[in-house]
């Protein structure tokens, strides 16, 4: 429940780990933009404070999340507080160009409902639109995976391209490695270290325990 998230979430996070979250994901979101045209509608499902949909170029801004997070995003973002599972029933389909969703999947309570999740985001998807997920992979992460009282479903990167592919994606592109587990973690917290990070793939098999998912919506 939203009420219930929120306090999980304060006691997790404070003040400066936002602020620290916010400059590390200025360079990430600069290198998923080669996935995103400057003229693209854009949705972000599962929100939480706006760290990717604030600092994406962008013709149109959509974010959602459970609970109302309106007050963190700028007024140009159309926000919808909504369940990630209802969103096909609150926006209109085939009308984004990109969904995106980090750091979200394992907090559905199914497999099924993982698989619901992406067939939503594909209803609302033009053709050849794509959705990006970053998802803690749990091959890479061992045990880990659990140390956060809200994660339901474990995941890795076969097990998504595969729930992508029944709900009707196309792989485009598959990065087993690429972010540690935890922005707030290993990696570097300047902005130039972390811009170097995503320069260098090497890095990412020493440090990367997410997985980046590119997928294209063919028909």
């Amino acid at each position: 429940m939203p009420a219930e998230l929120e306090s999980v979430y304060e006691r997790r996070f404070n003040r400066s780990d936002s602020d620290r979250k916010n400059a590390v994901w200025l360079e990430i979101v600069r290198y998923l933009q080669r996935f995103i045209p400057n003229e693209a509608s854009v949705l972000d499902i599962g929100c939480d404070q706006g760290a990717f949909i604030r600092h994406v170029s962008a013709g149109e801004r959509w974010a959602s999340d459970l609970r109302d997070m309106s007050r963190w995003l700028p007024e140009d973002i159309h926000f919808v507080q909504s369940s990630g599972l209802a969103l096909d029933r609150e926006l209109p389909h085939d009308h984004f160009d990109v969904v995106f969703m980090s750091n979200y999947l394992e907090h559905l309570l199914s497999r099924s409902e993982v698989v619901q999740q992406l067939t939503v985001a594909h209803r609302l998807l033009r053709v050849g639109g794509r959705v990006i997920v970053l998802q803690p992979n749990i091959r890479l992460v061992g045990g880990g995976y659990w140390d956060f009282i809200d994660h339901h479903i474990a995941l890795t990167d076969r097990s998504l391209t595969e729930a992508a592919g029944l709900a009707g994606f196309e792989t485009e592109r598959l990065v087993r490695r690429f972010l540690p587990y935890s922005t707030l973690g290993r990696l570097p917290q300047r902005r130039v270290l972390v811009a170097w990070y995503l320069r260098l793939p090497l890095a990412w098999w020493w440090l990367g325990k997410q997985t980046l998912y590119v997928g294209r919506k063919i028909t």
